[in-house]
Formats: structure tokens, sequence, C-alpha cells
């Protein structure tokens, strides 16, 4: 059965309801009125009466009205659901992260997903990376946080920050007192890690950043997760190094120190399914894409001179000075102004 008949039969059958001349005129036109003949022919019953003077609905035809204008209703509202889905404004999306990325920038596109998109269903799951890959392959999760992996011709990465790492000591420690150290004085220390095969990006950044610096790190103890490795550097194990967005995870017993230049770096990425179609994904990657554009990584490890959150990205230029923006409590400020570095 073809749509427009339907439409077009419920338009005619309305006209007659009312009365309205416009229907026998219709009526009156071989082409439409063919169309109600196919109709009728289709479904093997008469739906209209036709005399000289009168047409009026049969007995079948009301029958058919009612049915054919909740059909019709039903086939509009599936059309709306299937272009808002297209459009990535319904649906579901699971979600890995690396617990640090609540720490970063992924608060912030949450909360924007959420006011773009309310009707999304969104699942989370805090995973390491290696099961976030693992589940992107099986198709558990859809898109997933984490450390720079092992290169995946199946999966397609969106670097989202590039984080300074900082060195993460018990208050007591002899170089907790200096402003910065540099990466070599902590040859020797024990360090305590996360496992490789949970976490392989990180880890290997950084055992190749203690390598470029002259030595390979002592490791001592390895953890699940790097908040534990945060409290285990407040009980004295050890030290470690950790992303700059893990001084916003205030732990009595560990203080932060900014490395000496070349700083290195962490890379956060999105990653997904190459060619995956959903819609609801594509939409989550705009936001990923437009808040990385807004929010360009610093070239230094910068505190909110309100707050002390390190989530500061740039807001723009004025008078010729850097506009920064702290992501966490919204202070603006240049770079000019009491910031602390």
């Amino acid at each position: 059965m073809e749509l427009r008949h339907l439409r077009y039969f419920i338009a005619v059958a309305e006209e007659l309801h009312f009365g309205r001349a416009a229907a026998r005129l219709h009526m009156a036109q071989p082409p439409l009125s063919q169309q109600i003949r196919s109709l009728e022919s289709e479904l093997g019953v008469q739906l209209l009466a036709r005399t000289k003077r009168r047409v009026q609905l049969t007995e079948a035809g009301q029958v058919f009205l009612v049915e054919a204008r909740r059909s019709l209703t039903q086939i509009e509202q599936t059309v709306l659901a299937a272009q808002r889905a297209g459009r990535g404004e319904i649906g579901s999306l699971a979600m890995g992260f690396v617990s640090s990325a609540s720490y970063s920038l992924l608060p912030e596109l949450l909360q924007v997903f959420r006011i773009r998109f309310p009707n999304v269903e969104l699942t989370l799951h805090e995973l390491t990376t290696e099961q976030q890959l693992q589940q992107l392959r099986s198709g558990a999760i859809d898109i997933g946080f984490l450390y720079l992996p092992s290169y995946d011709p199946n999966l397609s990465i969106i670097s989202v920050t590039n984080e300074p790492i900082m060195a993460a000591l018990p208050t007591k420690h002899p170089l907790a007192t200096l402003p910065q150290i540099s990466l070599l004085s902590l040859a020797g220390e024990p360090f305590i890690l996360p496992k490789r095969h949970l976490a392989v990006g990180f880890y290997d950044r950084i055992v190749s950043a203690c390598q470029q610096a002259g030595f390979s790190p002592r490791v001592v103890q390895e953890t699940n997760t790097i908040q534990t490795i945060v409290s285990l550097v407040a009980g004295g194990i050890g030290i470690s190094l950790v992303p700059a967005s893990f001084q916003n995870l205030q732990r009595t017993g560990v203080i932060y120190k900014a490395l000496q230049k070349p700083t290195p770096e962490v890379e956060m990425t999105v990653t997904c399914r190459r060619d995956d179609p959903s819609g609801v994904l594509h939409a989550f990657l705009n936001v990923v894409r437009e808040r990385v554009l807004s929010h360009e990584v610093m070239d230094k490890v910068m505190k909110c001179p309100t707050c002390a959150s390190t989530q500061i990205g740039k807001n723009g230029r004025r008078r010729g000075k850097q506009c920064y923006i702290c992501n966490h409590c919204s202070r603006q400020f240049i770079e000019s102004s009491s910031a602390k570095r």
C-alpha cells in the first residue's frame, strides 16, 4: 500500500466529513479518483459510495479511516524517531574511561553533551585501557577515553589532551620544598606505577620519559589504578609520575611538583570503532572536536587563581594578551594576572 494513497484517502474523507465541495471536485478528477479506486482494489472493499450527486464513506470506509489515521500517525512518529536517531538526538551510548579521565576534560564533555542531547541514554564504565580496547572490539562499549594505545587499524583515535606529567611525592620528601624538580633527580627513587598490561600507553610513556632523562625507573610497586598510586605515595611507599590533572585529586600526605623543561607529556585519546555508523556516537564526537578546538592544550602547567584547578583552557586574546578560563569554576583571567604557574 502506497503511503500517498493513504494520505490522499484521509484528506478526501475529512473533506466529505465536513461537507466540503472540494472532495466532490477532487473525485471528479480522473487521476485522483483513480488513486482511491486503486486503494479499493488493493483492499478488496469499497471505501466510497459514489452517485452522480453524492460521494460518501461506506461502513468499511469509516472503519478504514480510523485505522488509517492511527497508522499514519505511527508511521510519522517512526520516521521522526529515525531522523532524530540519525542526528544523534535519541538512542544510547556506552562509554568507557580510565579513572584519570574523570579529573581532566571528561566531566565538561559529558555536561555539554547532556545539555544538547538530553534524551540520549549514557552508560559509563570505569575501565582500564586494555579492558576498553577489548570491549571496543567486541562491541560492549561504543567509545573509550584512554591513554594513547598501540595502533589498531580497526579503531579510530582522536587526541583530546596532551597533559604535562608531574611528580607525586610524599610531603616530607627532600625534593618537596623545591618549586620544580628535574626528572633526573628522581633516578634511584622507588617508583609506584600502574600495571603495564592495564595501562600500556601511560606506563610506556613514563618509562620512556625516564629513559630519555638518562635512567630506568626502579619500580617497587605496581597497582591497578592511578588513585591507588596516590594513596601509596601518601603512605611513603615511593614516588610516582602522574598527569597534571591529578592535582585535582587532593590527598593528605602527597604534594605534586612540576618537572623542569622539557616537560614530558601523556596523550589522552577518544577511541571508537572505525566506520561506526551510530548517529549518537558521531554527535558525541562532534562535541569532543568542538571542545578540543575551544580549549587548546596548555604549553605550561597553570592553576586557577580562584580554585587552584588545573583544568584551564584558552579563551581567545584580549588587548594582545592570552585569555584563559577555568573549566572548573569558570573564572576568566589573562596571562598577566595572578594565575599560579
